[in-house]
């Protein structure tokens, strides 16, 4: 809204009212907006919760200082989706295809957690929302997202900007550039020449094939946003490990995004350009401050938890982010986090149902699963964990980041 505001001004010529066209400044601006709202108004919002008496359930897991929980706010994914949203809504272009789809996901998401957590606390049924009305609100979003992806006419790419000559003359600038094109080009980290088209997958049913590439794509993008947020889900398990880890992995993909949406950066890196994709710099930023601000209050000891609300929210708008920067196959290295702890649990039950057939008796791999709960039966202090877990994160986002240049 304000952007609107002050470029309405800048077109009666105010001085200083153009700082707003730049995306780096409103990205500035939004996450100072955001983290001031998640400090600020986050203990306005948990003295909420603590009135509503929506405290967590504990249950009996057998780990050191985890009865001292109990009764501790949670839905506190509140404070990130409002501290999200506020700077984007003032700040951003609202018309922007990529802006619109995360405000779709924040809310979509928000409100399965929400519903999830309400169960749990309300209707004191610990098992919260039930496994397949969460995986069909995450399908449903799913569909959204890669049907928007793939028929909107605003979402373009510029694959081949290594060719792209961009030179000045005495008057202007002149940019010999090829058309933008509809594409479900992504790119493979790690390789030369590293795009790849889902549409080639098909290549063998005809001349039309690309027609067609939808069949491929959008059941693509259902998995990627029901993993990540299902990873997301299960990080969130002790104080600070899911915000952390995810706001490092969110500042990597705000790099991507902001280079990508730029047409020189993207031609001297000699990566796909996306137009019109650096809008989503600005939510990015007020994304960040907002995980940022709430781990004020929930890093060790936690004053609040953030709930299915936030961490569902959270791996939604991860997800969406990398897709439609098309960056979704560097997941596995930016969210690595998230991967090992879903492993964990997928191991973990598979090796036990395995041997239970097989000798009678289930057996595990790891102490207990997820894999921070793992660490925390060998005795380390949980906020140790965690801040080794932020250290992994740190350096899967720089290794992620270096793929720009190392092919």
């Amino acid at each position: 809204m304000l952007y609107y505001l002050f470029d309405y001004l800048n077109q009666m010529d105010i001085p200083g009212t153009g700082v707003f066209q730049y995306i780096t400044f409103r990205s500035g601006l939004a996450i100072i907006l955001s983290l001031l709202i998640s400090t600020v108004f986050g203990k306005k919002i948990i003295n909420f919760l603590r009135r509503q008496q929506v405290g967590e359930t504990v249950r009996e897991l057998g780990l050191a200082g985890q009865n001292e929980k109990a009764g501790t706010p949670t839905m506190g994914g509140l404070i990130i989706i409002v501290a999200t949203l506020v700077p984007v809504l003032l700040l951003a272009k609202l018309n922007n295809i990529y802006i619109l789809l995360l405000i779709v996901t924040t809310l979509w998401m928000g409100t399965i957690g929400f519903i999830d957590d309400y169960i749990k606390i309300f209707k004191k049924d610990k098992e919260g929302l039930k496994g397949r009305f969460k995986v069909i609100g995450q399908v449903g979003l799913g569909l959204i997202v890669g049907t928007v992806l793939y028929f909107h006419p605003s979402v373009t790419v510029r694959t081949d900007t290594g060719n792209t000559n961009i030179f000045a003359t005495n008057q202007t600038t002149v940019s010999a550039v090829p058309l933008e094109e509809k594409s479900t080009a992504t790119t493979i980290p790690f390789f030369k020449d590293n795009e790849f088209d889902y549409a080639e997958l098909l290549s063998w049913a005809g001349d039309d094939y690309r027609d067609y590439a939808w069949l491929i794509f959008i059941p693509v993008v259902i998995f990627i946003i029901t993993a990540v947020s299902n990873g997301a889900n299960l990080t969130d398990g002790i104080d600070g490990l899911a915000a952390g880890t995810s706001a490092i992995s969110v500042i990597a993909i705000g790099i991507f995004t902001f280079v990508s949406g730029n047409i020189i950066f993207s031609n001297y890196l000699n990566i796909m350009y996306i137009p019109s994709s650096g809008e989503m710099t600005v939510y990015i930023a007020s994304f960040v401050g907002a995980l940022v601000g709430f781990l004020w209050y929930n890093t060790y000891p936690a004053t609040v938890f953030m709930g299915d609300t936030g961490s569902l929210t959270i791996g939604g708008i991860i997800a969406v982010l990398a897709i439609a920067v098309r960056k979704e196959l560097m997941i596995p290295v930016l969210c690595g986090i998230f991967l090992a702890e879903n492993l964990s649990v997928v191991l973990q039950v598979s090796y036990f149902k395995y041997t239970k057939k097989r000798f009678g008796e289930g057996r595990r791999i790891f102490l207990m699963s997820p894999l921070h709960h793992h660490y925390q039966k060998k005795g380390y202090h949980e906020s140790k964990i965690v801040t080794r877990f932020w250290i992994v994160g740190i350096l899967l986002a720089i290794l992620s980041i270096v793929t720009l240049k190392l092919r």
